[in-house]
């Protein structure tokens, strides 16, 4: 079988930033493709809500408390995401490791109340189908922030080794940036299910 060449990449620079990356493009694709299942649960709920006589069903609405916290510091955290973002694109090291260092706090800060969310939602998961559709979208949310959280930690300290300047390294700082800020605007859909919807 004779195969034929569709592209050839050796132009492309091995360490590009932004769309210019080949990395940008997956982080990009599976922000889609989750961003899709977050959009799915959520018609899930709407569509329960719709049928449900009362909702949420046998079970008063989610306390408020833990998820504007959650909320604060998520929001919050969009400002030294931006800023560590915009010195990566500098290379600028010093800056990108305190960056880094303060988005690990903030990733993890961020689940602290989010321990707390779970039961201020007065619902076990396994209880009806209000409970599950609940502690599923909490759930995948949750799993977000961990997986960014785990990433920061890495990046973090790569950055800190003698590899830390590496053009590379600053393009997935970028990357992560970006991923974090889709973790940050997805929470706000399912804030607006979850603590909105059982209050009309």
């Amino acid at each position: 079988m004779k195969q034929r060449i569709v592209l050839d990449l050796t132009e492309l620079t091995p360490n590009a930033m932004g769309s210019a990356s080949l990395t940008w493009w997956g982080t990009l694709a599976f922000m889609l493709i989750e961003g899709t299942g977050f959009v799915m649960m959520i018609a899930v709920y709407l569509y329960l809500a719709s049928l449900a006589p009362a909702w949420p069903p046998d079970s008063p609405p989610p306390d408020l408390g833990p998820g504007l916290w959650v909320t604060l510091i998520l929001l919050v955290s969009v400002v030294p995401n931006i800023l560590v973002s915009r010195w990566a694109g500098r290379g600028d090291l010093r800056r990108v490791r305190i960056g880094l260092v303060i988005m690990t706090l903030l990733g993890a800060v961020a689940l602290v109340p989010r321990i707390y969310e779970f039961p201020a939602m007065h619902v076990m998961w396994d209880s009806n189908a209000y409970g599950s559709v609940v502690w599923t979208l909490l759930g995948l949310h949750t799993t977000h922030i961990l997986t960014d959280l785990m990433d920061t930690v890495v990046l973090c300290a790569l950055m800190f080794t003698r590899r830390g300047d590496n053009p590379r390294r600053f393009g997935d700082v970028q990357d992560n940036a970006l991923y974090w800020n889709f973790v940050v605007l997805a929470w706000l859909p399912i804030l607006a299910c979850l603590y909105g919807v059982p209050r009309q």
